[in-house]
């Protein structure tokens, strides 16, 4: 609905794989405002489209090892929610980006050029490294293409490490 009553272009990405229902009917929805799914203190994953509920799957594993890692479902790239992810970026310290896009132009790259401008803190980007994917499984196809639950894990491992 927000699609068809916004004044200029729209793209909207869908899928054909079957995914959990994160929202329920009536959930408030806003372009260019994401929403924070869960809080959290160590690390924030910031994710979009299929990889939100592999970010949360991430943050479960996280928490069973002590790390506190919040989710922001950024489901538009443009307008991008700033404010959000600095204020995230602000709260962690520290973030990991979650896409099944490629890495390049896509979120990940929004995501850095906010951070790069308005609040550096170590990032990992995770997405399709800049090749051409095959047909398949989608689920089997992420995992091969590194965006696992066990690819966000490390990577958030990864950016703790990093943080000042």
């Amino acid at each position: 609905m927000a699609a068809a009553e916004y004044p200029g272009p729209v793209y909207l990405r869908l899928t054909r794989n079957k995914i959990p229902v994160l929202y329920q009917e009536g959930q408030e929805f806003t372009i260019g405002k994401g929403i924070l799914l869960r809080k959290g203190t160590d690390v924030g994953l910031v994710a979009s489209g299929v990889m939100v509920h592999r970010a949360l799957q991430a943050a479960d594993v996280l928490k069973k090892e002590g790390i506190s890692a919040a989710v922001l479902d950024i489901h538009t790239i443009r307008p991008l929610d700033r404010e959000s992810i600095v204020a995230l970026a602000q709260k962690t310290g520290c973030l990991v980006v979650a896409e099944d896009h490629n890495i390049n132009g896509g979120l990940g790259s929004a995501v850095c050029e906010c951070l790069v401008e308005e609040y550096p803190v170590p990032a990992a980007r995770i997405g399709l490294r800049d090749v051409f994917g095959e047909s398949g499984n989608p689920d089997q196809l992420l995992d091969a293409y590194g965006m696992g639950v066990a690819d966000l894990v490390s990577a958030a491992k990864q950016v703790l490490h990093r943080k000042r």
